[in-house]
């Protein structure tokens, strides 16, 4: 990690990548020293932090009022919970859920205000911000019947996020986010930072169960049966429009297709601010490696361990097999080139993927997920699979365009 990189070529060119281009950055030389000075001077640094605890506070505030139905006033005092008796009856996994949701928010506000240098006192402040906002949703729980405040919860939950936040302090003063920062900026063009909060979320998207696996985004059914439900009895009814036959499954091909694009797709947004060419190879392999590990995980939580591969079927191993070669020959792809055919990608499969029904089979997996423990995280996870792709295809809009972020100190 010591050392100039090796001498460079000029970014985003369309001519044809040399033999020697493998071994030489996408970036040049004075952009790589430039991040790497605003990584060691001491000013105030925009970090990725922010907008990842951003997501983080609008997916508790989901599952903690899932499933935003029923309000009333029920007679109480809101706050009443704060002085009421300790629960009798508690589990290790109501414990460990309730720390573990608040512990990154709490990681991820201290590191932000660390990071920017406009915080004083930045565990305290990142402790009374998640210890605010999950009194606000216990409070707000008390209008629904079907959830139950709670000054465990409460005390749980600011415990979490002290521990995240002295994690992240830890972390700072130990040199290692530094250390972090210099990595990056070896990796990452200097405005990476929208595509690395994507990146990082992506993993997450597909702990949600997918009616075709890597297809993330697939709503159109649902969208439609919500608004028909939204407008009964309402002369705005008639004005949706009726499809003359239902939506078909899809056929394999269609299906190798998507799955393919799936997997390519955070690839070729890496691609997007990834400096050199085999560290875009290194990222690919791990993108899909990953993509691959989730997906397993997501099965096993879903129909139990003995079943975590049981989705891996000849048209998605194929599916699979088509993106590594398609990463693999895009390799050398300019910048702006991939986020042109990010946007292709993604355009493809979602047209795909919203042309067919979710299926029986995947309807019976969300009821998994909706009932016991995975109430848990059914609210955390489902909208990330609903909203990633469109995210993602905003972000690589804007980057086409040519209206992004100009380089800056972005961490």
């Amino acid at each position: 990690m010591q050392g100039d990189p090796p001498p460079n070529l000029p970014a985003d060119t369309g001519s044809a990548a040399s033999p020697d281009a493998m071994r030489r950055p996408l970036q040049g030389r004075k952009e790589v020293h430039g991040a790497q000075r605003r990584d060691s001077d001491g000013g105030a640094q925009r970090t990725t932090a922010w907008p990842l605890a951003l997501v983080l506070i609008c997916l508790i505030g989901y599952a903690s009022l899932y499933p935003f139905s029923e309000w009333r006033n029920q007679g109480i005092s809101p706050l009443d919970f704060v002085n009421s008796p300790l629960p009798r009856y508690w589990t290790g996994f109501d414990v460990g859920i309730n720390m573990l949701g608040y512990a990154p928010l709490g990681f991820l506000l201290a590191l932000a205000a660390l990071r920017s240098r406009r915080v004083a006192w930045a565990v305290s402040a990142a402790v009374l911000g998640a210890g605010l906002l999950s009194l606000t949703m216990e409070t707000l729980q008390s209008y629904l019947p079907s959830r139950v405040p709670s000054n465990v919860d409460l005390l749980l939950n600011t415990l979490g996020a002290w521990l995240g936040a002295c994690c992240a302090w830890a972390l700072e003063r130990s040199g290692m986010i530094d250390r972090w920062s210099r990595v990056r900026a070896r990796w990452f063009s200097a405005d990476a930072r929208g595509a690395l909060v994507l990146l990082l979320l992506w993993p997450l998207a597909l702990l949600f169960p997918a009616a075709v696996p890597m297809g993330l985004g697939q709503v159109f059914e649902r969208l439609e049966d919500a608004l028909a439900d939204a407008l009964a009895d309402s002369p705005f009814l008639e004005w949706l429009p009726v499809r003359e036959v239902e939506l078909q499954p899809l056929v394999p091909i269609a299906e190798l297709v998507c799955v393919a694009l799936g997997a390519l797709v955070p690839c070729l947004l890496g691609y997007c601010v990834v400096r050199t060419l085999w560290q875009r190879a290194m990222f690919a392999a791990t993108a899909i490696a990953g993509g691959l590990a989730v997906s397993a995980l997501s099965a096993a939580l879903s129909y139990g361990p003995a079943h975590a591969w049981a989705w891996l079927d000849v048209p998605v191993q194929a599916g699979i097999g088509l993106a590594v070669l398609l990463a693999v020959l895009l390799l050398a792809v300019p910048r702006r080139a991939a986020a042109a055919l990010t946007l292709l990608a993604l355009t493809l499969q979602l047209s795909l993927l919203n042309q067919a029904p979710a299926g029986p089979y995947f309807a019976q997996t969300l009821q998994i997920w909706e009932q016991g423990r995975f109430i848990h995280f059914y609210g955390l996870v489902q909208w990330l699979g609903w909203v990633w792709p469109y995210a993602a295809l905003i972000y690589v809009v804007v980057r086409v365009s040519g209206r992004e972020l100009q380089p800056g100190a972005e961490k």
